[in-house]
């Protein structure tokens, strides 16, 4: 009898909860959370590919005609690749959450969830980043090179740019959001 109470007291010990929410509260707010975010990740990859690919304007400078349009420069192109890559599979992760519901191996489908937004970040990041050292050229220049800054002629263009950029900004932060929220999930 003593030892079936002290193995009780032993296994209750193992199973403690973590502080805060009850279990079944953590989920619900988990899958809300992680449905709010892929939601928002798509809007607005959907918003910055879209601003992005009607960015293109001509201006006549001198006589010559000078076009700026995004398919011109390739790490604008990759940012649009990337944003197209992150909003497919920002739908395909939420069917993918709505079967979890239904999963028994909540760990390891919890596990691909957390590498799927980890992957998905630092590719937005590099997008990110490389139309962020473009975007900096063409409003500044680079003197040492030779590079003049082109926005001075093609403002609406680069304005424009800026704004798919900034949405592209926040889908990655959306989904940084979306990679603490799973690992904090599987520490749990």
């Amino acid at each position: 009898m003593a030892s079936q109470t002290a193995k009780e007291g032993n296994s209750s010990m193992l199973q403690t909860k973590p502080l805060g929410m009850s279990s079944p509260s953590r989920s619900r707010f988990f899958f809300i959370a992680q449905v709010t975010l892929r939601v928002l990740a798509i809007a607005f990859t959907v918003s910055a590919i879209s601003v992005m690919v009607t960015s293109g304007q001509s201006v006549l400078i001198f006589g010559f005609t000078l076009k700026a349009r995004y398919s011109y420069s390739s790490a604008l192109r990759f940012l649009l690749g990337t944003d197209a890559v992150a909003c497919a599979f920002s739908a395909l992760s939420l069917i993918f959450l709505y079967l979890l519901r239904f999963s028994r191996s909540q760990l390891t489908i919890y596990f691909y969830l957390f590498l799927h937004d980890m992957v998905i970040m630092v590719l937005m990041n590099s997008g990110c980043a490389a139309a962020t050292a473009v975007g900096y050229i063409g409003r500044y220049g680079e003197e040492r090179v030779g590079w003049d800054a082109v926005c001075g002629h093609v403002d609406k263009f680069c304005h424009r740019n800026l704004v798919s950029l900034v949405l592209s900004y926040l889908a990655f932060l959306t989904y940084l959001a979306l990679a603490i929220i799973s690992a904090s999930k599987l520490m749990y």
